[in-house]
């Protein structure tokens, strides 16, 4: 079984995306399951994990709805103000609903860099922890050491790290010896994990197997195939590529790979991840 481990979908009507917009034309309309379901078909995927476009609980719950109607949608990752005085209550509330496996705060668009090692975010994620909820690490290399110092104060908490952490690529340039390092600390701890996906958008459309390489080969030595997951990113992919041409990407910097990494990387590791073996109830109205 392979599944996609990070797409999302937005519907722009609903007006709480601030992004997408007219910066990136090509991806400036609404994205629904109708839209993906074919990508799927042609590229050999069976289930996905849908992952939040935008910072209101609104839209987790426009999510999780679409959850509740489409079956390849195994789970969904969603978000909350983990810093809000009300943030547990919030957690306890959208976690009643099963497809719910993880939040992500958009910590990317937080311009202080340490804004997650706050007492009253910690108190969420250990909550978070608490309920088996996973973190998805939406982040830049200057987060990294934060990154590690949440996952040591918090090992039960199952971290994964959204597009390798968004390194500067392209050009031929080599990978910055502070995201080499980080990264690999961030490796030697059990409760974190790392996403293989968006590497290509980082890039830009002029990307080449060789600005890639080198940066998915770390990942793939430093975590192994233990704790690396496949995910398209769509239908920001479409900027630099196609859901189909980063699947023949992936295919590619893995294929010295035996089946068994493979059958890992490429579904295995996103189920036991997210415990997408856990019942779901497809069809409920929440």
């Amino acid at each position: 079984m392979i599944i996609d481990s990070h797409q999302h979908f937005w519907k722009l009507a609903r007006g709480d995306y601030p992004w997408p917009n007219e910066t990136v034309a090509g991806i400036f309309r609404d994205f629904e399951p109708a839209d993906l379901a074919p990508l799927l078909t042609k590229s050999d995927v069976d289930r996905t994990v849908l992952v939040q476009a935008t910072d209101t609980v609104a839209e987790t719950e426009f999510l999780l709805r679409i959850a509740d109607e489409v079956p390849w949608v195994a789970g969904v990752v969603g978000w909350a103000d983990l810093n809000a005085s009300d943030a547990i209550e919030v957690i306890d509330r959208l976690n009643q609903h099963p497809a719910l496996k993880g939040l992500r705060p958009m910590l990317q668009n937080i311009p202080d860099t340490e804004w997650i090692l706050q007492d009253t975010v910690g108190s969420a994620l250990s909550h978070m922890a608490h309920l088996g909820l996973c973190f998805d690490a939406l982040i830049q290399p200057r987060h990294l050491a934060a990154i590690e110092q949440i996952a040591r104060q918090n090992p039960t908490l199952k971290i994964v790290i959204d597009h390798i952490a968004k390194p500067k690529m392209g050009g031929g340039q080599l990978a910055d010896e502070d995201w080499v390092a980080g990264m690999r600390r961030l490796a030697e701890l059990p409760n974190v994990y790392c996403k293989l996906s968006g590497l290509v958008t980082e890039i830009g459309p002029a990307w080449t197997m060789s600005d890639l390489a080198p940066f998915a080969t770390h990942v793939l030595q430093v975590f192994g195939p233990e704790k690396v997951l496949f995910g398209s990113d769509w239908p920001v992919v479409n900027l630099a590529s196609t859901y189909m041409g980063w699947r023949e990407i992936v295919d590619r910097l893995l294929a010295d790979l035996s089946q068994e990494d493979l059958a890992r990387i490429m579904g295995l590791n996103a189920e036991v991840f997210y415990d997408l073996c856990r019942t779901t109830t497809k069809g409920k109205q929440w």
